[in-house]
């Protein structure tokens, strides 16, 4: 039997789960079974959710259940049926998966790397998230930092990408880069980026906005130049250029911010949806118009400026600084918190919508 995690698309607070039949259907030739191990669950995977019709996140992994989407969440799996070539049984992979038990691929352009999940469905979506990594083939690859791996690389790469969007654009001429659900671990990876410049001619100021709970938490993380409550935006100086970095999605704290800096915001950059239920359009506001950041269109630009190992190498030398203070034994940013089964995943699920979970876990769970 099989278990697959699923929302109401249109409450993601209505969840279910089902028998999918990915454990026991039977292959066809060129495809692939994959028992899911383990996934990482954060405020990303409820972006995932936020963003599902306008992103396509929902097309990942459709669901047969009428109204219904599976979020894709970034884990690890071992291959336990292959009639696919180059794909041998044992193999253990990184890649996105379904919140589930199994999951059916259908292995296209294999290497000695991975390969892609050559699904007709999946034809049109981001090639960035249809591959497959084989961990035997992942730069440094240690399993005792998988967790890790689930829960932060994704993310980190999204956060590398915005930092070097906006430093390819000189930051649009602001002083101060502004970042919304500033704990949250992409908002914090962008700010760590960004505090690597710090020194460097016409470096912005970092300023954080999260709520008054995570306060302590993220001036702690020593990543951003201030850290203020949402509530205080209005007291940062109006004349500042700036950047809005959104990783909140919320509309009436974009309306604030915008009304507030007017002409002096340089540049919105709409990234996350953290606070789903606060979701709204971008019309009418003052200021420039929002802008989604798509993390694969960088991703594109920089592997043609740079080749994909130069890209690779910068990446991977900003992945090392990083987990330096995330797995500081003595103080680290990050707690690994496991679960398993339904209830845990239920439970994990619902408290990162209600933004409950603490700031300084991580969780990863299997079914």
């Amino acid at each position: 039997m099989s278990q697959s995690f699923i929302v109401d698309r249109s409450d993601l607070r209505r969840t279910r789960f089902v028998d999918d039949g990915a454990a026991t259907i039977p292959l066809s030739e060129g495809q692939a079974r994959l028992r899911i191990d383990s996934f990482a669950l954060t405020s990303n995977n409820v972006t995932y959710g936020a963003f599902g019709d306008a992103m396509h996140y929902w097309d990942f992994f459709p669901t047969e259940v009428a109204g219904h989407g599976r979020i894709p969440a970034w884990g690890f799996a071992d291959v336990t049926e292959s009639k696919a070539d180059g794909v041998a049984v044992g193999e253990r992979v990184y890649g996105y998966f379904p919140m589930s038990t199994h999951v059916v691929l259908q292995p296209a352009q294999v290497s000695d790397s991975g390969f892609f999940d050559g699904a007709t469905h999946r034809r049109e979506l981001h090639a960035v998230y249809n591959q497959y990594t084989r961990c035997r083939s992942i730069p440094g690859y240690d399993a005792q930092r998988e967790s890790e791996i689930a829960l932060l690389r994704p993310l980190f790469v999204t956060s590398f990408l915005i930092d070097d969007f906006l430093a390819d654009n000189a930051f649009f001429g602001a002083m101060q880069v502004l970042l919304s659900s500033a704990s949250s671990k992409t908002a914090y990876g962008t700010a760590f980026c960004l505090a690597l410049r710090r020194g460097a001619p016409g470096t912005p100021k970092i300023v954080g906005l999260t709520s008054p709970a995570n306060v302590g938490y993220t001036e702690g993380l020593g990543c951003y130049d201030e850290v203020l409550t949402y509530d205080a935006v209005r007291s940062l100086n109006a004349v500042t250029p700036t950047v809005y970095v959104d990783y909140s999605g919320s509309a009436p704290l974009r309306s604030t911010i915008h009304t507030h800096f007017n002409d002096q915001l340089k540049y919105s950059c709409s990234v996350g949806g953290t606070h789903w239920d606060e979701l709204g359009g971008g019309k009418g506001l003052a200021g420039p118009r929002p802008i989604l950041f798509f993390a694969p269109a960088q991703l594109k630009k920089r592997s043609a400026d740079w080749g994909a190992a130069g890209l690779g190498q910068r990446i991977a030398a900003a992945w090392t600084a990083f987990m330096k203070p995330v797995t500081d034994p003595a103080r680290p940013w990050m707690k690994v918190v496991r679960g398993h089964g339904a209830q845990d995943v239920q439970a994990t699920y619902l408290a990162l919508l209600a933004g409950t979970v603490p700031a300084q876990e991580g969780h990863v769970l299997s079914l």
